[in-house]
């Protein structure tokens, strides 16, 4: 069995090629922005410790959940050098000698969104 191929004209070449390759990229950058814009934090529960408890740098738990579909349990409000930040749990069975995270936010922008997110939710619930 032999299949015609047909050679594409100038316009298909030059224009109508290059058209719809400007399209495809456009389209994909737009995926990549609906992308993160459908990562959001719904609810946010904090626990902060009380200020007689000496739990060293660790001030308190949280609980977020994104878009009401995924649960992240386990972060902790942590005091560091620079001021307070959100940990992430660590896997207890990692047998290497620094920590490794069970999961943690690919991008910077997502990070930085769960950390202001909680952090404020812990500001209010310590001032309350």
């Amino acid at each position: 069995m032999f299949f015609a191929i047909k050679a594409p004209s100038k316009q298909q070449t030059k224009g109508g090629l290059m058209a719809k390759t400007n399209e495809k990229q456009k389209n994909v950058e737009v995926e990549k922005e609906i992308a993160f814009d459908c990562l959001a934090v719904t609810k946010v529960d904090v626990w902060p410790f009380k200020e007689g408890a000496d739990m060293g740098h660790m001030k308190g738990y949280a609980q977020v959940v994104l878009n009401e579909q995924m649960v992240l349990r386990g972060l902790r409000v942590m005091d560091g050098e620079y001021g307070l930040f959100v940990s992430y749990p660590n896997d207890p069975f990692f047998k290497g000698e620094d920590y490794r995270n069970i999961y943690n936010p690919i991008t910077r922008k997502l990070r930085e969104h769960i950390e202001n997110c909680v952090l404020e939710k812990y500001q209010a619930a310590v001032a309350a």
